[in-house]
């Protein structure tokens, strides 16, 4: 199955690509879209819509997972990120392409194997998850596939009473 991973945002919105099935995850592409500081929040938004529009053309995911907001302090950037990850979910909508949620602690529990475990144990996990050489970068992309390691290891876990996971659909030879 190929997951496109989304860590939502407005200045920085994190991508991660991978290839995942039962036995494990490949990593295919990474990176970061990315807005200009300054501009109207809607020219961002739009920038969002359309580069948004653009990789899951390029990509053609299957699915997509998105992580959920998690508000801490700054309320007002919580907000204008908001308005971002609802860019993200309805590019997915528009593309035919589902869209699954999960917040921070799920995604750290899947890939670390703790709810609580620290940015950089994630980080190292997604390094070696993937059999990547170091790290990836910048944080936004790594936290990106990171979301796409634990939405691969949740819908194709033999676990998963809520679907049927069907290899046949998601041949992309």
């Amino acid at each position: 199955m190929r997951i496109l991973g989304i860590d939502p945002g407005v200045a920085t919105i994190g991508f991660g690509l991978i290839e995942a099935d039962r036995t494990g995850a490949r990593l295919l592409q990474y990176g970061v879209i990315t807005t200009p500081a300054g501009l109207p929040l809607s020219n961002r938004l739009y920038q969002i819509s359309q580069d948004m529009s653009q990789l899951l053309e390029q990509f053609k995911p299957q699915e997509m997972a998105v992580e959920e907001l998690f508000f801490s302090k700054n309320i007002t950037t919580g907000i204008a990120v908001a308005h971002g990850r609802g860019v993200l979910l309805l590019e997915a909508e528009r593309a035919g392409i589902p869209a699954f949620e999960y917040t921070p602690m799920q995604v750290k529990q899947a890939v670390a194997g703790y709810g609580g475990a620290q940015k950089k144990q994630v980080m190292l996990m997604t390094q070696r998850l993937l059999k990547m050489k170091s790290i990836p970068r910048p944080d936004d992309a790594a936290d990106a596939l990171a979301i796409a390691i634990c939405h691969g290891r949740s819908a194709t876990s033999l676990l998963n009473t809520e679907r049927r996971f069907d290899p046949a659909r998601y041949d992309t030879r």
